[in-house]
């Protein structure tokens, strides 16, 4: 029973924190905050939400000061409600990365039978076997790796843990499955749980207006609290400066095509001005189709500084990198296989539909998106040309 307490001391976001620490889990947010301000740990907890917040600030993602005990709870607290008031997605964004990152560290340094009480415990269908099971072999520098693990989780639950993780490693093809079981080490299953952790974070912003300035307004009258969440959007104010405006100018100015982008791009463009992290394909998408257009090396390197791992040596190698091997953006067929378009989404017509060819005079779909940023800057020329005309004889 003690070392289910300590488990839930280590990882909050665990569902049996309403079991072990209901008297906490089920108060009212109000009289919690005026609770743990008046409490003796009331110093710690503050320095240590405000360490998270600097650290994620500036783009660091691990935290050697990391303490899992009974303050741990109070602080994963803290954090939510303090999120929820700032309704800020690009710092929910910063605080769920490096807080799952945080998660996924301690997680790897925990002994087998934690994490299948972990497992568990999110109501995750898994199967661990005392014996480990062989499940791929695979060769490294003329050298066999066997590949073995105790767990295999069910594929229901592997699908929704990585519903939104697009990498080409995590479809179901790609692992080994055997009688609805997928098996995994437990560094995978615990990168699972990271994203897991991550989207409890980013699923914070409120679009109720009233009800959120409401909360907010009897929360600032709370004197400790008012004077860390200033402190949260002060530190904030002097270091979005270094990524938001070089964002803004460079993405998001008018340069003729911007509004012809295709939902794929739009799709990642809204994610970076968002903060959120991109996946690999996504980020050579990116770059690669950028740089078709003429944007300049600098300008595409500028695009990346909202993400939370951002670091413009390592970016700007990467960049010129995926620059320098030449070639062309993905095309709709590739996008699809990689899980990046978002013409549903969108509801794009061009690309869901396609488009009249005068010339074949057949309907024809969108095979890439350059010629989808061609064929829109086509209709507008056109557009353009007629109104010009019809001002004329007007």
């Amino acid at each position: 029973m003690s070392g289910d307490f300590d488990i839930v001391k280590r990882y909050p976001w665990l569902p049996s924190l309403e079991k072990y620490y209901s008297n906490i889990a089920s108060k009212n947010p109000i009289d919690f905050i005026k609770d743990i301000f008046n409490s003796k740990d009331s110093d710690e907890l503050q320095k240590r939400a405000l360490i998270i917040f600097e650290t994620a600030f500036q783009n660091i993602e691990e935290i050697s000061e990391y303490q899992p005990d009974d303050i741990n709870i109070y602080l994963y607290l803290l954090l939510k409600i303090l999120l929820y008031v700032l309704n800020n997605k690009i710092i929910s964004n910063r605080i769920g990365n490096l807080y799952s990152k945080i998660t996924y560290s301690e997680m790897n340094k925990e002994n087998e039978y934690n994490l299948y009480y972990i497992y568990r415990d999110l109501n995750l269908d898994i199967i661990f076997d005392q014996n480990p099971t062989t499940f791929k072999r695979t060769i490294i520098k003329d050298q066999q790796e066997i590949v073995k693990t105790k767990f295999k989780i069910h594929f229901v639950d592997y699908l929704n843990l990585t519903a939104k993780m697009l990498d080409e490693s995590r479809k179901l093809v790609n692992n080994a499955l055997t009688n609805g079981y997928i098996y995994l080490q437990t560094k995978s299953l615990n990168r699972l749980i990271q994203e897991y952790v991550r989207l409890k974070f980013s699923n914070l912003n409120n679009k109720n207006n009233n009800e959120l300035n409401k909360f907010k307004d009897k929360l600032l009258e709370i004197q400790d609290f008012s004077k860390i969440y200033e402190k949260i959007n002060s530190i904030w104010e002097s270091r979005k400066e270094e990524f938001e405006y070089k964002f803004e100018v460079d993405i998001t100015k008018d340069k003729g095509i911007i509004k012809n982008f295709p939902a794929c791009i739009q799709e990642i463009l809204s994610k970076l001005k968002e903060g959120q992290n991109l996946v690999h394909t996504e980020r050579l998408y990116i770059v690669w189709f950028l740089n078709a257009l003429k944007y300049s090396e600098e300008e595409i390197i500028n695009i990346f500084t909202a993400l939370p791992d951002f670091d413009r040596d390592r970016t700007g190698y990467q960049v010129r990198f995926a620059i320098k091997k030449g070639y062309t953006p993905y095309s709709c067929k590739t996008l699809k296989t990689y899980s990046l378009c978002s013409a549903k989404k969108f509801k794009d017509k061009l690309c869901l539909e396609g488009y009249f060819s005068r010339k074949l005079d057949i309907q024809k779909q969108i095979s890439h998106p350059l010629f989808y940023v061609q064929y829109k800057q086509f209709v507008s020329m056109i557009k353009k040309e007629n109104k010009q005309k019809f001002t004329k004889t007007a």
